[in-house]
């Protein structure tokens, strides 16, 4: 597993930080935000991909989000014992059976650019757009500029030229769900035997002035600007919103066979899948989380467990009124008497929400979580909501036993993902 994100740019960094309640958002840097709604989010911080790869020439026109996507994926790699660019692979891993699926978004918005070509563009004598003057400003632009990347895609391209995997190649973006639907797809492939090892997880930027201006014009964004380090709040009755994130998580996905005829070390067992839609509204969560409820049943019955079995619920847990409110109430209907029993904490209140790498980020604390027997606390829940009466692990880690945990992961559109894993017993 690897990761870059607000709360350090490797697994053990970012996991003491969880650990320690420390939050990973501040002012916006990456541009000037002060006349927004929202003035701060989750940056990644102190991240150079020349350090983490040998020949970046490769890699020179990656977006934001693909340059993470590459740092994680160089991590999960060296941990997995696979080879990268610039080696013969002597790692066993046939490279037609290895492939990539990533929950990945679009590239950064090069706004600037944009607006130059148009200025440039526009005739104010006829007041009509020189279309082909316009184009030339853009390229002009463009190529003065490192991020050139838009389709979503690409991020598996960098990691296929970075790794040469030569197996299934997917990219998914359902928004806020997307890196748990790689992981969960992603096992379905090595089930199917179509790969034995699945490189797989999610990387995402969104902070740019269209994305904030779009999340703002949502109201769904935290506008606390006096206080940017306790704004995501999730299951607190003073929640205002998310706090926009970035960052990249990945997971080496590995056939057991695979695994053991390697030597490869284990770290946990990916044990079930469900996924859902709403097919509500394009925004909103069904009231009565139909859909949440039906992904997560689906994930237990693909697990062959009973929500007893379950000893740690990793939530969604955004810090949006309706969100905390309805994934609540999901809970309570699947878990029913025992709901109040299962610890469900939220580590966006820390990371920020990484929308396309969310959900892998949180699936990789969940393995922590089992690894260390101990739950991460949802963070800056000082004033719970009355109506919302879960266990939700309150500003502090809880030392425990986990064998078994599941990640929740839910986005615009009604799309719905949930998976399950469990310690590995290789007795």
């Amino acid at each position: 597993m690897g990761i870059v994100c607000p709360l350090g740019n490797d697994v053990e960094t970012m996991w003491q930080a969880v650990l320690a309640g420390r939050s990973g958002v501040a002012k916006t840097t990456i541009f000037d935000a002060s006349a927004f709604p929202t003035t701060f989010d989750a940056e990644v911080k102190g991240y150079d991909p020349s350090q983490c790869v040998p020949n970046l020439d490769l890699h020179r026109h990656c977006s934001r989000g693909s340059g993470f996507a590459i740092g994680a994926a160089v991590q999960a790699c060296a941990q997995a014992g696979i080879d990268i660019e610039g080696t013969e692979p002597r790692d066993g891993i046939d490279r037609t059976r290895m492939g990539i699926y990533l929950g990945a978004g679009e590239g950064s918005l090069d706004t600037e650019t944009f607006l130059a070509s148009i200025i440039g563009g526009w005739d104010a004598e006829k007041a009509e757009m020189n279309w082909a003057k316009a184009n030339h400003v853009s390229y002009t632009q463009m190529t003065r500029h490192r991020e050139l990347e838009q389709e979503p895609n690409m991020a598996v391209a960098h990691i296929a030229t970075l790794t040469g995997a030569r197996g299934p190649a997917r990219s998914c973006l359902t928004a806020c769900a997307a890196s748990t639907q790689s992981v969960g797809e992603a096992m379905m492939l090595i089930r199917r035997g179509e790969a034995d090892v699945m490189i797989s997880g999610g990387a995402h930027s969104m902070i740019h002035p269209l994305g904030l201006t779009g999340f703002n014009r949502l109201t769904a964004l935290s506008t606390r600007n006096d206080s940017p380090e306790t704004a995501s709040r999730p299951f607190s009755a003073s929640r205002d919103g998310f706090v926009l994130g970035e960052g990249a998580a990945i997971v080496i996905l590995e056939s057991l066979a695979s695994a053991q005829a390697r030597g490869a070390t284990i770290l946990a067992e990916l044990i079930g899948y469900g996924s859902s839609s709403d097919a509500y509204r394009v925004t909103d969560m069904h009231a009565e989380g139909r859909g949440a409820v039906q992904a997560i049943r689906a994930a237990l019955a693909d697990a062959g467990l009973t929500y007893e079995d379950i000893d740690y619920i990793s939530t969604h847990g955004t810090s949006t009124h309706e969100n905390d409110s309805i994934e609540t109430l999901a809970i309570k209907t699947v878990f029913q008497e025992r709901a109040q029993d299962v610890p469900a904490s939220s580590v966006k209140s820390m990371l920020g929400h990484l929308i396309g790498a969310a959900g892998a980020a949180e699936l990789i604390t969940c393995i922590l979580a089992i690894r260390d027997s101990i739950v991460p606390p949802t963070a800056n829940l000082n004033d719970p909501d009355p109506q919302l009466d879960l266990d939700y692990v309150p500003n502090a880690p809880r030392e425990m036993p986990v064998k078994i945990a599941m990640n929740e992961s839910f986005g615009f559109g009604g799309q719905n993902n949930v998976v399950i894993l469990k310690r590995y017993d290789d007795s």
